[in-house]
């Protein structure tokens, strides 16, 4: 059974990834802040400031899942240090990426090949992780980009009920289009990466795509609040794509999903 080690395994996308891959894969997993987690044999604490190295030597992972956050800069010597040691010996090296990659293009749905390009800080750091993988000497690693997640759970739903609750306007990007994610499809669609022994760069995110105004307001209705507030940010007078399409690595039928989907469960 191969080992896995799931780097921020208590954030809410390495809480998914954990609960899909548990039963089928020699999982570990790390946490920094959550004390429930210290009784979890499986669960190992982690500072990112600290050196991966003693972890990586004790455990000998197989494939490495990263869902970290953090500081930038102190990602970016995580993941150098990590890189060092796959390299080495051999190990497959997942990175949890973004579709803020491509924030700066507007024009249309990016597929996996398209060229990067980011004004955002956080989408130039996540290509800038993107670009150490791509420049390692092996082909073991997956860039896993993934749109907006949506999900119950999400912490874009949670942001939307407290200003609700605190009767703050919902910001609308009325030319926006976007496609959306859970963590549950992302963490099905990473499963068949693993178990498919498949390496290169994958786009998570529903196959079909909507208008964030729309969007919103249909998350406004299921939660029907008494009374809602929209303040809508213009960026540009057309429409404008942050959305991903998958051309090159297409998943099967049954791990392709609609944002109904999604939108369904929420309440």
């Amino acid at each position: 059974m191969n080992r896995v080690l799931l780097f921020g395994g208590s954030s809410s996308i390495g809480l998914a990834i954990f609960k899909e891959l548990k039963s089928f894969y020699d999982l570990y997993a790390t946490y920094y802040k959550n004390s429930k987690f210290r009784s979890n044999k499986r669960y190992i604490y982690y500072d990112l400031d600290q050196d991966p190295t003693k972890i990586l030597k004790n455990l000998k992972p197989k494939i490495i899942i990263t869902a970290l956050k953090g500081n930038f800069n102190s990602q970016v010597k995580f993941f150098e240090k990590l890189i060092v040691h796959c390299e080495k010996h051999e190990t497959k090296l997942m990175f949890i990426s973004s579709s803020n990659v491509f924030d700066s293009f507007i024009n249309y749905p990016s597929s996996e090949n398209d060229k990067t390009f980011s004004r955002s800080i956080f989408g130039r750091f996540n290509i800038h992780i993107e670009n150490k993988l791509l420049r390692m000497k092996n082909k073991n690693w997956s860039i896993n980009r993934s749109a907006m997640i949506f999900s119950k759970k999400s912490k874009r739903l949670n942001e939307i009920k407290k200003d609700l609750k605190n009767s703050n306007s919902i910001e609308i990007f009325p030319n926006l289009i976007i496609n959306i994610n859970s963590e549950e499809h992302l963490s099905k669609q990473l499963h068949y990466i693993i178990s498919r022994n498949l390496s290169g760069i994958f786009h998570h995110g529903s196959k079909d795509l909507i208008n964030h105004e729309e969007l919103i307001k249909i998350i406004i209705k299921k939660l029907n609040p008494e009374s809602c507030s929209f303040k809508y940010v213009y960026t540009t007078n057309e429409n404008r794509y942050l959305s991903l399409i998958s051309k090159s690595n297409k998943f099967p039928n049954h791990l392709n999903f609609t944002y109904n989907s999604i939108l369904k469960d929420i309440k």
